[in-house]
């Protein structure tokens, strides 16, 4: 489910993700992430024009065993496209930045084996033996599972350099990381559950 949109997300140290409670006349400090934050207006096409034509990635099995590094074309569709594709969450996300209410899927593997894989074009992201528990509300990794799947850029979509995470070969929104994960990286790729799909390992 989305909401409107608010000040930060998927940050725990952001003062909008900080509310006051009162339930039955009595006051209580909550912790609560149940927005949506659209970032900056993104038109699909426009977006992509300036992306390259061929990337490589990295295919993976789905119990995450290392394939082959190929060269291929990146993925363009038009927004209508996408929209038939995805799902309304998943598109807002996806090709519009969108970021979904925390707490709504955040172990959408239920700690089984596996990798999870891009929404919109299948490209492998991550492997569930590298995600952890962050306390954040969304799903949360320690690192990628291969650095030429993933794109990283500055965000300044509100008021603060962020660095936004996004699959190589389409160009899909994931989310964010932050410098506050756990070894051996340091690091924490929060992501849109609806970004991806799980696949479990067979």
């Amino acid at each position: 489910m989305l909401l409107p949109d608010k000040k930060d997300d998927q940050n725990p140290s952001s003062p909008g993700r900080r509310v006051f409670l009162i339930a039955g006349g009595v006051a209580a400090v909550g912790l609560v992430a149940s927005y949506f934050h659209k970032g900056a207006p993104v038109h699909v096409e426009a977006a992509a024009a300036n992306l390259p034509k061929m990337v490589k990635i990295v295919e993976f099995t789905d119990a995450g065993k290392r394939e082959d590094t190929v060269t291929v074309a990146r993925i363009e569709k038009t927004e209508d496209e996408w929209r038939k594709q995805l799902s309304p969450d998943s598109f807002e996300v996806t090709r519009l930045s969108g970021t979904e209410r925390a707490y709504t899927n955040e172990n959408p593997n239920n700690h089984e084996k596996g990798i999870f894989r891009c929404i919109c074009c299948d490209t492998a992201l991550f492997d569930a033996a590298t995600k952890f528990e962050s306390g954040t509300g969304w799903p949360s990794f320690w690192a990628p599972i291969a650095k030429e799947n993933i794109l990283e850029t500055t965000d300044s979509s509100l008021g603060m350099a962020r660095t936004a995470v996004s699959c190589r070969l389409c160009d899909a929104h994931l989310g964010h990381v932050f410098d506050d994960g756990p070894p051996p990286t340091g690091l924490r790729y929060c992501m849109n559950s609806v970004a991806m799909r799980f696949a479990k390992a067979t």
